[in-house]
């Protein structure tokens, strides 16, 4: 009988895993062009941190430290559009266009206006920007020479950023992951032709690099938003839509959008601590961890792939009313998530001599990137299965503020604490300093499959538009 039980309970679990075939079509359309797009852009950022690499210790500390601004934007940005996406996905599921196009009017104007605060720093003060991460002159006057040049993208991208995420809640995959595809490949192209000098063009090194991305940007932005218009889509706002926000819309639809970017600015700015804690430890090691980035990055495109398409599904299905639905979309999707994170950290082991062949870097540097690879394969499926529950389902249901406190708080509660006593007081390598920060990760799991199992993050966003 025990037997028997235990059998028929593993047949309902294998059915409730994949039983649900419109469940994998719907996961399959939203996340094949999602991860593709994240596969090509993690793949161009290898090759362009190999490029870089070519020139030695510095110019990679140099440029990894710089896109440190980057990513910050890039994460306040993400917040502010994310959170656009999870009232724009619920509107979808009552087909709300009207107030689609209010939400993502909104997301605009406040990503333009991170986008200028961000642009200044850049040009007006780069040097005091690279100097909170290094103490190298050399590295400081690379990264300060990329920043004044790559700094223009900022704005390009607050609004060809807003357009692809509200098009991706909306269902439309395609046409962002294509026209950024070919943004990228186009990034890479350049990258070498200007990094190296090559068909007669200058040999401009790290400001090559810089130039090849601004490019890359504006072609970007460009394409995309020339499409929305010029299609008539009909998420694209139009000088009304403007004009139609109120100070009470605003603040209905900021009031559960606030914890999104709170989140995405504490988290980014403990990441950069990390950097910062990484880059006091000398250039060996901030070059080691650099390179070590842009694998995880890599290592991740699946399950940030299944993230979004999550958010897109379970959003669409919790603004239909249909809740439970949402709730099972939820555990299959981490289900998911955490048994391809087993099989990509087998990946890593197995590819990691391969990765460290590409780099022209100090013996030192390959060292510590070595150890620190294969401590990123028996982490990575945790990683994978915090970016599901906060991206794919707590900002999905509308649970901000649980969030907020899950992912910008606990990396302030922990892991800033951690890596800096590690670093200063116990004096660890880097590589052991990134394991203990990765503590953190196994806290936020614990706390964040609590909170997805209670089924409190369920909230219908649609009211606060209406």
């Amino acid at each position: 009988m025990n037997s028997a039980h235990l059998s028929l309970k593993r047949l309902n679990l294998l059915g409730f895993f994949f039983g649900d075939r419109a469940y994998f079509r719907e996961l399959w359309h939203f996340a094949l062009p999602i991860t593709l797009q994240n596969l090509i852009t993690s793949s161009l950022n290898l090759v362009s941190v190999v490029m870089i690499g070519q020139l030695g210790n510095a110019p990679v500390a140099a440029v990894g430290l710089a896109n440190q601004i980057f990513f910050i934007f890039q994460l306040v940005l993400f917040g502010i559009n994310s959170g656009a996406a999870m009232f724009t996905a619920q509107l979808w599921g009552k087909r709300d266009l009207p107030n689609i196009r209010k939400v993502l009017s909104l997301a605009l104007l406040l990503g333009s206006g991170v986008a200028a605060v961000f642009l200044s720093a850049s040009l007006f003060f780069p040097r005091l920007v690279m100097g909170i991460y290094s103490r190298d002159p050399l590295v400081i006057a690379m990264g300060s020479e990329y920043l004044q040049i790559f700094g223009w993208s900022f704005l390009l991208m607050a609004i060809s950023y807003g357009f692809a995420m509200v098009l991706r809640s909306t269902g439309n995959v395609r046409l962002p992951v294509l026209v950024s595809a070919s943004a990228l490949t186009l990034n890479i192209l350049l990258s070498y032709l200007l990094i190296f000098g090559k068909m007669g063009l200058p040999q401009l090194g790290v400001r090559g690099a810089a130039a090849a991305g601004l490019i890359a940007r504006l072609l970007e932005f460009v394409a995309l938003i020339g499409a929305v218009y010029l299609r008539r889509m009909p998420i694209a706002p139009r000088l009304r839509d403007f004009r139609s926000l109120s100070l009470s819309f605003a603040a209905r639809v900021f009031k559960p959008i606030l914890p999104v970017i709170m989140n995405e600015t504490f988290w980014s700015f403990g990441v950069t601590a990390y950097y910062i804690v990484y880059g006091r430890l000398g250039t060996d090691s901030i070059a080691a961890m650099n390179i070590v980035s842009t694998v995880d990055n890599m290592a991740q495109v699946v399950s940030i792939g299944i993230a979004n398409a999550a958010a897109i599904m379970i959003g669409n299905r919790i603004g239909a009313g249909e809740e439970e639905r949402a709730f099972r979309y939820a555990l299959r999707s981490l289900g998911i998530v955490i048994v391809l994170g087993f099989v990509v950290g087998g990946l890593i082991i197995f590819f990691s001599p391969h990765i460290l062949s590409l780099y022209k870097v100090s013996d030192l540097v390959l060292l510590y990137v070595q150890r620190a690879l294969i401590i990123l394969s028996l982490f990575i499926w945790v990683r994978g299965a915090n970016v599901l529950i906060v991206v794919g389902i707590l900002r999905s249901g509308g649970d901000t503020l649980f969030s907020f406190f899950l992912d910008g708080m606990i990396i302030w509660l922990v892991g800033v604490p951690v890596a800096f006593f590690t670093a200063f007081v116990l004096h660890l390598p880097v590589y052991l300093v990134y394991l203990a920060i990765l503590s953190e990760e196994v806290i936020k799991l614990c706390i964040g499959c609590w909170r997805t199992l209670s089924k409190r993050w369920i909230h219908d966003l649609t009211h606060r538009v209406e």
